[in-house]
């Protein structure tokens, strides 16, 4: 399955409720299965980010559904990464000429 990396920053109500961000986080891998996603691992982050999440799904639909569908809960905005593995790239390089 793909690999993705989803950067989030919590909104102005994300931060209101921020002490519920770990049972809203449980939530939400619970939630994920429903999607295609599985979440592997969630971090609480320093800087530009306040959470980073890797996770794998059957596909970039099934990724944004997601998170569309996380974010609109309106606790946080996300910017997805599709993420490749050593092999992954490996293959890619291989296409080019």
């Amino acid at each position: 399955m793909p690999s993705y990396i989803a950067l989030a920053k919590f909104t102005d109500q994300g931060i209101r409720t921020v002490k519920q961000t770990v049972s809203r986080a449980d939530a939400a891998r619970e939630a994920a299965s429903r999607f295609g996603v599985r979440m592997e691992t969630i971090y609480w982050t320093q800087g530009q980010y306040d959470i980073v999440t890797i996770c794998e799904a059957q596909d970039e639909a099934a990724m944004s559904a997601f998170s569309l569908a996380v974010a609109a809960s309106g606790n946080v905005k996300f910017e997805t990464l599709r993420a490749f593995s050593r092999d992954e790239m490996a293959n890619i390089l291989k296409k080019l000429a």
